[in-house]
């Protein structure tokens, strides 16, 4: 009786890793901008039967400076006034009527496997425009004075006093390349300061390639580009030279310490924040 038991408990954890493991949501729409008080539409989809397939879809919402939070249940429709799910064989959309500046965040869809959540990347959506008077885009790149060890480099796209989300797109050399990590910082007026960080391979960085932070803040308006590349230093460099690149790197640096303190300070420090990582699981 109780090898039987083990093997039949055996088998629920198995089947459950099966289904985890079959089972791929899929969000193609990284970003999607949307004019205030339009319908939303923000797809999700699998290679597996969603729609009367007996599996349980949740959408889930993370706001900046806020935890991620259940917002539909894709159960039923009925009583809809915010949020609807609208399904097919294999796709589930979730729309969202009437939205406001404050609907903007990053929107995930998970199903129940056992008793865990299975996601996938997301989608941000960002309502009317996030771009305020002030608003800026500052790019950190490496300094050339400490490059003298292989590895990788890292570099960071600052946007400062944005209202909302905005779109941070990287490429080198005209070659796109996937979006970096995204930490968001709420100031106390309620301004974000968003910085997105990214690490290349020294090579790269030192071939003389240009490397370029583009920022997206609304959807007809123009995009904010910030380059750089790699400066190569020489012998023939004087002293003086050398001091005011020190300097300037250390203005900088200064700068962007103080401002991240700034709003470390006036944000609410109780607050939780969690992380979701592509295809990740959270215990329910």
């Amino acid at each position: 009786m109780f090898s039987t038991n083990m093997l039949f408990a055996k088998y629920l954890i198995f089947s459950s890793l099966v289904l985890g493991a079959r089972l791929s949501l899929y969000q193609t729409q990284r970003f999607l901008f949307v004019e205030i008080s339009a319908t939303a539409k923000i797809p999700c989809s699998s290679e597996e039967k969603l729609e009367g397939g007996g599996i349980s879809v949740y959408w889930y919402r993370r706001r900046a400076d806020e935890g991620l939070t259940c917002i539909k249940k894709c159960l039923n429709d009925q009583n809809v006034s915010k949020f609807a799910c609208k399904a097919e064989t294999h796709s589930l959309a979730l729309e969202i009527y009437n939205v406001q500046p404050d609907d903007s965040g990053d929107y995930y869809c998970a199903v129940k496997s056992s008793s865990h959540l299975i996601f996938n990347n997301g989608s941000t959506l960002i309502v009317g425009d996030s771009y305020t008077t002030s608003s800026w885009v500052l790019l950190l790149v490496p300094s050339p004075l400490g490059l003298n060890s292989p590895g990788m480099a890292d570099l960071a796209c600052i946007v400062h006093g944005v209202s909302n989300p905005v779109q941070i797109s990287w490429n080198i050399s005209g070659n796109q390349q996937e979006r970096g990590l995204v930490r968001s910082l709420k100031a106390k007026d309620g301004s974000l300061m968003l910085i997105s960080h990214i690490s290349i391979l020294m090579d790269t960085w030192t071939s003389a390639k240009i490397l370029t932070c583009e920022v997206k803040f609304n959807s007809s308006g123009k995009s904010v580009k910030k380059s750089a590349t790699f400066l190569e230093l020489h012998p023939s460099w004087c002293v003086p030279q050398l001091l005011h690149l020190g300097v300037a790197v250390f203005l900088v640096g200064l700068m962007v310490c103080l401002n991240v303190a700034w709003i470390c300070c006036c944000s609410n420090s109780g607050k939780q924040h969690m992380t979701v990582h592509s295809r990740g699981t959270i215990m329910i």
